[in-house]
């Protein structure tokens, strides 16, 4: 390939041309959302979350930004920023990976076999470690409460911005130790 910039079009450009869901921020090709589903047989499975791509000038020869706009439950990803912990985005990134790596393989491998010895949410980490059925439990909550195709569909609709997606109010009860929501 001649150019990074034709590298990353032609990625870009092959992802959208893929099963996956993207819209471009700005009218162009280096900040994008995509719809990423949770995976099959996973506690993440019926969850649909929009993931933002920020591709910097240097891709591919630099690692995108990727970070998860809705809230996840996962000690790999900040709960607040929804930036993700994955050594091969963050450290051992090669010109060889794509966009399509990232979505097929890099992030249902994360949510398939998290690594709570490196977590960016302690909370998820620890109950994983010490209540594996209550870990997968409250992964399945937060699937339910935040990661629905419908609540991003309804924002967009509303004009809400997607910060709103997330901080949806709680229909739980105050006890559901979920930060975030709003006391009542």
């Amino acid at each position: 390939m001649s150019s990074p910039s034709k590298r990353r079009d032609m990625d870009v450009m092959k992802l959208m041309m893929s099963d996956y869901i993207v819209e471009t921020i700005n009218d162009g090709l280096s900040e994008f959302n995509v719809e990423f589903h949770g995976p099959k047989e996973s506690p993440y499975e019926g969850g649909v979350w929009k993931v933002r791509v920020e591709l910097p000038d240097a891709y591919p020869y630099k690692s995108p930004s990727i970070g998860f706009l809705n809230k996840i439950f996962h000690p790999n990803v900040d709960e607040l920023s929804g930036s993700i912990c994955l050594d091969v985005i963050n450290q051992s990134w090669s010109p060889m990976f794509d966009l399509l790596n990232i979505f097929e393989v890099f992030l249902p491998q994360l949510l398939l076999y998290p690594n709570p010895a490196d977590p960016l949410n302690g909370d998820a980490a620890s109950l994983m470690l010490k209540d594996q059925q209550q870990y997968e439990q409250k992964v399945k909550e937060y699937c339910e409460r935040y990661a629905k195709r419908e609540k991003f569909e309804n924002a967009s609709l509303n004009g809400s911005s997607d910060e709103e997606i997330s901080d949806n109010e709680s229909t739980g009860s105050a006890d559901d130790d979920i930060p975030g929501d709003a006391d009542p």
